[in-house]
Order: C-alpha cells, then structure tokens, then sequence
C-alpha cells in the first residue's frame, strides 16, 4: 500500500461540477493499494498517515501529527501510485487491485482513519512494503541479486587495498 501524504490550508475533490470532499487545514492523501495488501499493510499507512508529525507546535517545526493538531484528513484512492513505466511508453497498473476489491479496501482505510475533527511544501510518501515489492516480480529479483553480487565483490576487493577500520 502506498500514499502521497501532502499538508494542506484545505483541499477537495470534484467530480464533474460536484465537490464529492473537502477539508480545511490538514492533510490530504493519495492512496494506492495493490493486489497483495493485507491489512497489515492498511494498518501501518493509516498509523503513519495519523502519527506523522508534520505541523507545527507553537514555534517548533515538525512537532505535532494531525491528530495531535486535531485537523482534518482528506483520501483520494489513486491506483495510478502503482503504474510501471520501465517498459515501453504505456504505463502498467496490474499491481493496483482491481476496482471491485479496492472499493471496499479503501472504505476499510478510511474509517480506519476515524473521524478527525496546503500550508506545504509537505509532501511525503509512505509504502507499507518498503523495498519488498520488486522481489515479487524473479527476473527483477534476480536482476537486483545480481546487481549485489556485483557490489559485494567490488567492496571486497576495495577492503584489500583499504581495510575497513574497527
């Protein structure tokens, strides 16, 4: 699971001629969710998305979350954080669930999220996987193995000449 965290004087989302949400100060997030999320994963972005101290307490920066400031969180569910553009000039979105699953996932985060009663330039990301998702994919796996294998004797050969200090 992914999200674009961005901290915001207010915000909403549109449809047609239709505000379908809006927000004063807050934050706003964008939400990818792919086909192998769990709830785990559900659980770990919505604690960041609460926890992260991205506002100001008094004259210190970085110190309070949105729910220490109680302000408000709008989502945006955007399957497009899980487009692939290393192949070709088409992206590929087939690790994003499909939108009958997604629907009720995203539900599921939100009310996770519970309910909270752009001053940026705060933008951040959060991947509830960190660096598993390429694995998933052998010929990527195999490729970044590789890559290691490389790296590792280059770095043992640089210890020869240079031992590591203690």
């Amino acid at each position: 699971m992914r999200a674009v965290l961005q901290r915001v004087t207010r915000a909403s989302v549109t449809v047609g001629d239709r505000v379908v949400g809006s927000i004063g100060p807050g934050i706003c997030v964008l939400v990818g969710i792919s086909q192998d999320d769990t709830k785990d994963d559900m659980e770990y972005i919505a604690r960041k998305v609460l926890g992260l101290r991205v506002f100001n307490k008094d004259l210190d920066m970085w110190k309070a979350s949105v729910q220490d400031a109680q302000l408000e969180v709008l989502c945006v569910s955007q399957f497009t954080l899980y487009g692939k553009t290393t192949k070709g000039m088409k992206p590929d979105f087939h690790s994003a669930m499909k939108s009958d699953t997604s629907r009720q996932f995203f539900d599921d985060f939100v009310a996770l999220l519970g309910p909270l009663v752009n001053d940026g330039p705060v933008t951040l990301q959060l991947d509830s996987r960190k660096f598993s998702y390429d694995a998933k994919d052998p010929e990527q796996a195999a490729k970044d193995a590789a890559k290691l294998a490389t790296k590792e004797q280059r770095r043992s050969k640089f210890d020869k000449v240079i031992p590591p200090s203690a």
